[in-house]
């Protein structure tokens, strides 16, 4: 049995008719940059994320760039990431003469440790960047009480969390600042190429967010600010707007996909269930998960399934031989990059200040989990890992 890591042309075939139409009537308009498509998707956006503004951008690292230059980032300043996500979070620090921070993460949720945060403070700290990581949001209330504390900024980088929710129901990416999301074709809501978005409830910034958009233009070639061209494709857009209103059906598979996951694994005697982050017994490590919105935890939506074992890079090759697709999110964190070697000089980090990271990215395999996955296939993927390890020979 054939199991991908992901399958578009499945969500594709579900859709194909009302694609189609979008992209011909996207064609016929002749209107490819900006315009009623873009406007289409900023409200429905909005009114998805019941947020305030919301501001339609080229891809979500750009979307975390001109989050930055919003909130005025200057050379020298300081800003508080976590060690362990995708590059584009730190890149765009580096790429305005910022300087990234690296915090390690909690284990059980693979997202920034709120109660390391203060230890990496300086004077030159302007903002936290917290990342919604693999669906879940990060630990808000105490993120934003650092900020409030110390007057800094919080950027959510929600990228692979759209319709993830915090406590009492707030949506990710509406709770810091400014809110930024990715579009990218593999994500839980993704277009036919690069797309973003930047959301945030702040009138002045949301005015500075669409100016900057812009080449920094308003009116058009009259240039107060410096900005860029972060300007969202209207295909895009249109795209974006059929596939929103199933979006929380397709969480709600992913859930479900997560939720026979974690009982097959357990009835596997793989693992004790979810949120350990010590083996013991286990051979598998379950992501912590709540999979009924109480409006008191996190509501997980899942862009992966992440699963820790020892032997990863084994029962990788060992998927593979069974045409099971499997990724590593992240082989390599932050703080062992090799661009940022000069960065981490001038850093107090102290040894093993990064384990848990460190950890992540060594243990750490992603399986399948898109909404069109059937049981079959999710049984067989369990039942090739225990296949795996009663083979295994553990030295």
């Amino acid at each position: 049995m054939k199991v991908p890591l992901l399958d578009l042309k499945a969500q594709y075939k579900t859709l194909k008719k009302e694609l189609d139409e979008a992209l011909i009537r996207t064609a016929e308009s002749q209107y490819f940059i900006l315009g009623p498509e873009v406007e289409k998707l900023e409200k429905n956006v909005c009114d998805y994320l019941k947020c305030s503004h919301a501001v339609g951008v080229s891809s979500g690292t750009d979307a975390l760039l001109i989050a930055l230059m919003a909130i005025d980032i200057q050379p020298g300043d300081e800003v508080i990431i976590p060690d362990y996500s995708f590059f584009a979070t730190a890149g765009v620090v580096s790429r305005l003469n910022a300087i990234p921070v690296f915090c390690d993460i909690d284990l059980k949720t693979y997202n920034i440790d709120a109660a390391k945060l203060e230890k990496r403070l300086t004077k030159k700290t302007k903002a936290i960047i917290p990342v919604h990581l693999y669906g879940q949001s990060a630990d808000m209330e105490k993120i934003l009480a650092i900020a409030g504390k110390y007057n800094l900024k919080v950027i959510e980088d929600g990228a692979q969390a759209i319709g993830s929710q915090y406590k009492d129901g707030k949506y990710a990416g509406t709770i810091g600042d400014i809110g930024c999301f990715s579009f990218f074709p593999s994500k839980n809501l993704g277009c036919f190429g690069d797309g973003g978005m930047v959301t945030t409830n702040d009138d002045s910034l949301f005015e500075k967010l669409k100016i900057l958009r812009v080449h920094g233009s308003k009116p058009k070639y009259y240039h107060k600010i410096i900005g860029g061209n972060f300007r969202l494709d209207a295909i895009q857009s249109a795209v974006l707007n059929v596939k929103l209103p199933y979006l929380d059906s397709w969480s709600e598979k992913r859930r479900a996909n997560a939720s026979l996951y974690t009982e097959l694994f357990v009835k596997s005697g793989l693992s004790s269930g979810p949120g350990e982050t010590k083996y013991g017994k286990d051979k598998v490590l379950l992501p912590e998960a709540v999979y009924k919105n109480d409006n008191l935890k996190n509501y997980h939506i899942f862009n992966q399934f992440i699963i820790r074992v020892k032997e990863r890079d084994e029962l990788r090759a060992f998927l593979s031989q069974k045409e099971i697709g499997t990724e590593i999110y992240y082989p390599v964190p932050f703080h062992k990059q090799e661009c940022f070697n000069e960065v981490n000089s001038g850093m107090n980090y102290e040894k093993d200040e990064f384990r848990n990271s460190d950890i992540a990215s060594a243990e750490t395999i992603a399986l399948p989990i898109y909404p069109e996955l059937s049981d079959d296939q999710i049984i067989y993927v369990v039942e090739s890992v225990k296949e795996f390890y009663s083979k295994w020979e553990i030295p």
